[in-house]
């Protein structure tokens, strides 16, 4: 199979088999990550070898296209229609999972320091695809679902930044930077990778801001957006930053400077769709099946771990926003789906970290499936419980 017939076949195939298993309410990111594993080298054999090889080059595309749809949510006006409660719980639930599944691994599995970083950060992100997904079918309305949208909203951009850190941590203790100043260059570190990374996307964004009024079309406005977009990814490889940090910079200094910015996000959206299938069967395909019986413990521990730090974390959050009671009880339920930035993470985690890369991306990938089947039922119990689907099937 050429490359071209792979491409064909992947979309037409990730097409059809998310219809098929949507029947019985199984999530798109699901049947694409099912198909990647069966036609990956662990299973079928079907993938060619140049389209395998190229997974680097299709998610650092995709990874920078989803930090800057990820940017959109910090407008300043969101900030003030979300208010603190949003704030409070998306930061804690988000912070909660990192330290749980950090702590997990350090004192239940013995992990090294670094490696239960990376898990802890990698963990902090929610899919809210999934989400979205199950408040539209239920038609859900209420204060719980107006909080859940918020706190999935931004829930990942936490996530970006708490990666971003512990990265640089990670990178440090893994490298054997132990030497007198450890902390300061960690640090150090950590705060030019998030200030050049804020720098690069400012600067972007003012740029595409001030020649978006020349355009005349459509066509026009998708093209400079896109070339923005990947001019920022292939800068920050460049630099040795973050391709999701820049991006997500980009779309959030973008959001706030521009007279019109929607019309940004919205042309992406035309295009984003085949390049979320293709980016998360490649993500399937390179998962390595051998490795999956010794990750007994540690994907049980992960995903334990990982479902009470949310639920606790956002349980804290509301307890200071003096959230409604439902919201303490069952926000955090609602949390549990997990897959793009998570997988994303796990990829630059598995090509920074050789010798562990391939044990964390099998992990998440393992987990991202069972989440994305059993998180969807435990958000529409979670909206069931919080009386938002029953108010409205009672209603007339």
């Amino acid at each position: 199979m050429n490359t071209v017939l792979g491409l064909g076949f992947i979309l037409l195939a990730g097409f059809f088999l998310a219809k098929l298993l949507g029947k019985i309410k199984f999530p798109s990111v699901t049947a694409y990550l099912l198909l990647g594993i069966l036609i990956g080298p662990s299973v079928g054999s079907f993938l060619p070898s140049d389209l395998l090889n190229a997974s680097a080059l299709i998610s650092n595309i995709v990874l920078g296209v989803i930090a800057f749809g990820i940017g959109q949510n910090f407008s300043l006006q969101n900030f003030s229609r979300i208010g603190k409660s949003v704030l409070w719980i998306s930061v804690l639930e988000a912070t909660g999972a990192w330290i749980f599944v950090t702590v997990a691994f350090l004192l239940i599995l013995h992990q090294p320091f670094y490696i239960a970083l990376v898990f802890g950060a990698i963990a902090s992100a929610t899919a809210p695809a999934a989400t979205v997904m199950v408040i539209r079918e239920f038609r859900s309305k209420g204060n719980f679902t107006d909080t859940l949208l918020g706190v999935v909203a931004i829930d990942d951009a936490w996530c970006l930044i708490i990666f971003a850190v512990s990265l640089a941590v990670a990178q440090a203790i893994y490298n054997h930077m132990l030497a007198g100043f450890f902390l300061f260059k960690v640090f150090s570190a950590s705060l030019l990778t998030i200030l050049g990374a804020f720098v690069l996307g400012a600067i972007v964004a003012a740029l595409l801001s001030s020649l978006s009024k020349f355009l005349r079309s459509q066509a026009e406005l998708l093209i400079l957006t896109i070339g923005f977009v990947f001019l920022t990814i292939g800068l920050a490889l460049r630099f040795h930053l973050s391709v999701l940090l820049s991006n997500m910079f980009f779309g959030a200094v973008l959001i706030n400077i521009d007279k019109t910015p929607l019309k940004f996000f919205e042309s992406l959206k035309t295009i984003d769709p085949p390049l979320f299938l293709l980016f998360f069967v490649l993500a399937g395909a390179n998962l390595e099946i051998s490795i999956l019986p010794k990750l007994g413990l540690i994907g049980i521990t992960y995903l334990i771990s990982r479902v009470l730090g949310k639920m606790c974390g956002a349980g804290v959050g509301a307890h200071f926003a003096r959230a409604q009671r439902n919201i303490k009880k069952y926000l955090g339920l609602a949390l549990i789906p997990q897959a793009g930035v998570a997988l994303g993470c796990a990829l630059i985690a598995k090509n920074d970290f050789p010798d562990v890369g391939n044990m964390i991306f099998t992990t998440i990938i393992a987990t991202t499936v069972i989440y994305e089947i059993i998180g969807p039922l435990c958000t529409k119990y979670a909206l069931h419980k919080a009386g938002d689907v029953a108010l409205q099937s009672s209603s007339p």
